[in-house]
């Protein structure tokens, strides 16, 4: 039986005029949440509290957490306010680089441009299985060609291969980072391996084929698992189950400086092709 959330009411952060929330908004709308959309690229503006929100998603785009965007800045200054008010927080690809920087951490690009494209493996921690009744998924849905390390004082949930080793992490009672992508529907997929198919011949993109294959074998794990996470993130259960990352101050920031710089700002190519 789904569980319901009652008439809760989730921040939705997109990046672009078209995007969508895709699965997860269908999933919440279900839950009955309501959702509300805003888009700081477009000049909307973001809460300065979020006493009338029970939760905050930051989706992916086609910009870095490193780009020098005064929007892009001023969001990822903003993620202070979900962290000091104990909100829950899900950042997915962009969104957990976002949250990578402002907790210190270093997000990085390649001078090959090389990313995940398709559906690769990765290897959850036990807490990461502990986040939800359902097992974490073990093959997941990527187009990225940044990274992030891990911040100061957050646990890593899930790691990946050598080039993009931190898949998740979590950070204090309420935030969780998803590189990947959990709310890509199949119809999404199609229309991002189109728009964006001139990026499929760059290092670590896997051939269209690949995509569309690979999600009627791993899909239905994922779609599981989101199904047992999303109303368990909301309740403010998901991230107190792993195992309790330490808290964030009143600044909304780690507790102890980060020995990680910024890093990446500069020579870089617009290259990610979230909600394309």
């Amino acid at each position: 039986m789904t569980e319901r959330v009652g008439r809760k009411k989730v921040l939705m952060i997109l990046h672009q005029g078209h995007s969508t929330p895709g699965r997860v908004g269908a999933a919440l709308n279900a839950l009955g949440a309501r959702l509300d959309i805003r888009r700081p690229s477009l000049e909307e503006p973001l809460p300065k509290s979020l006493a009338d929100h029970d939760g905050v998603m930051v989706f992916g785009g086609p910009m870095g957490a490193n780009d020098e965007h005064d929007w892009i800045k001023r969001e990822i200054d903003w993620l202070a306010v979900p962290l000091r008010e104990q909100k829950p927080l899900l950042g997915i690809c962009l969104g957990a680089q976002m949250l990578a920087r402002h907790l210190g951490a270093r997000v990085f690009t390649y001078p090959d441009r090389r990313g995940e494209v398709g559906y690769f493996p990765i290897l959850p921690t036990p807490a990461a299985d502990r986040l939800c009744a359902a097992r974490f998924p073990r093959c997941v849905y990527q187009w990225h060609f940044d990274g992030f390390d891990v911040p100061r004082d957050a646990q890593l949930l899930a790691s990946g291969a050598e080039d993009f080793p931190n898949q998740a992490f979590s950070f204090g009672a309420n935030a969780i980072a998803l590189q990947f992508h959990p709310e890509v529907t199949y119809h999404m997929m199609c229309r991002w391996t189109t728009h964006g198919h001139e990026r499929l011949s760059r290092p670590g993109a896997q051939p269209r084929r690949g995509h569309l294959d690979g999600w009627f074998q791993h899909d239905g794990n994922v779609a599981n698992w989101l199904g047992a996470f999303l109303p368990a993130w909301l309740a403010g259960r998901a991230a107190r189950r792993d195992g309790g990352a330490r808290r964030a101050d009143e600044s909304g920031r780690a507790t102890r400086s980060s020995p990680h710089d910024h890093g990446g700002r500069g020579d870089r190519a617009f290259e990610l092709v979230d909600n394309l």
